[in-house]
């Protein structure tokens, strides 16, 4: 897999800050990978987000996309990524087309049809109503769109879906998975553990400017799972019991075979940690 993102020791502090915002982080991303950067306000996320963006210099150790530094590309860097933030920023005065075409006369390459985005994000019918009146979900997906702008091989995107309804979330979280699979590469910071589960390839966890876990969702959670099935099932009266079995040796266990013969049978179900349970567990903290 080609490597995309390349971060090695990266450090970096704001002025007069008495500890750095990033301090010595390692990973890369590869080519068409969902990379998740996980975790709570403070620890350093956007910090590193914005210097693989080019917005902030005077860093120390390595932080290179295709194999340079964001800020050695120049201009034509800003015509292969896409980027949305968390907070929106737009023209409010323009309607959500206008918007979408000032950004798209911005790029030197082929762009992306705006009303085609609208449609995607589920904004044609407000395509031709200024941005001002946008309640803050439909600003959240009009960013969502411009960062779609330019077909970008490479996406960082901040807590996209931040202040959606689960129908909307669910659009953005499409769209996020149908980029995957066309090859994009996406840089996904989110302290929502259930979006970076659903959609990430792998996760890092960050805390206190450090990555203290970097893995698969799966393999974090398997790591720290206890091994156990928890079986629901109703007894002769019809009442709902629940039993557990230790998943070593399941299919000898004589009381789980005879759970499963003598009784009818709800749910079962591994007793799997979920992604916020190993994030505590990893750091001591927790998102919320």
């Amino acid at each position: 897999m080609e490597t995309v993102i390349d971060v090695r020791d990266l450090t970096y502090a704001y002025p007069k800050a008495a500890e750095p915002a990033v301090d010595g982080m390692d990973f890369t991303v590869g080519a068409g990978e969902i990379f998740g950067f996980l975790g709570p306000n403070g620890a350093g996320k956007s910090t590193t987000q914005k210097l693989l963006i080019g917005l902030l210099r005077g860093h120390r150790g390595r932080a290179h996309v295709w194999g340079r530094d964001p800020l050695d590309w120049g201009q034509d860097y800003y015509q292969r990524i896409g980027v949305s933030f968390e907070l929106p920023n737009h023209y409010l005065k323009l309607t959500g087309a206008e918007n979408l075409r000032f950004f798209a006369s911005l790029y030197d390459g082929p762009t992306r049809d705006p009303a085609q985005l609208l449609e995607a994000v589920g904004l044609a019918d407000a395509a031709d109503i200024r941005v001002g009146r946008y309640s803050k979900g439909m600003q959240m997906r009009l960013t969502f769109a411009r960062s779609l702008v330019n077909d970008p091989e490479l996406l960082f995107l901040d807590e996209p879906t931040s202040g959606l309804d689960p129908v909307n979330a669910r659009t953005v979280k499409d769209i996020i998975g149908d980029l995957k699979a066309r090859g994009r590469t996406v840089f996904l910071t989110t302290h929502d553990m259930a979006t970076a589960d659903e959609l990430c390839d792998r996760v890092a966890f960050v805390v206190d400017g450090r990555i203290a876990a970097l893995d698969s969702p799966a393999e974090l959670k398997i790591a720290r799972s206890r091994r156990l099935v928890r079986v629901e099932y109703r007894d002769p009266a019809g009442a709902l019991q629940t039993a557990e079995f230790g998943m070593d040796g399941l299919a000898e266990d004589p009381g789980f075979r005879a759970v499963l013969r003598d009784h009818h049978v709800e749910t079962i179900h591994s007793r799997e940690a979920s992604l916020d349970e190993v994030f505590v567990d990893v750091t001591g903290r927790r998102l919320a």
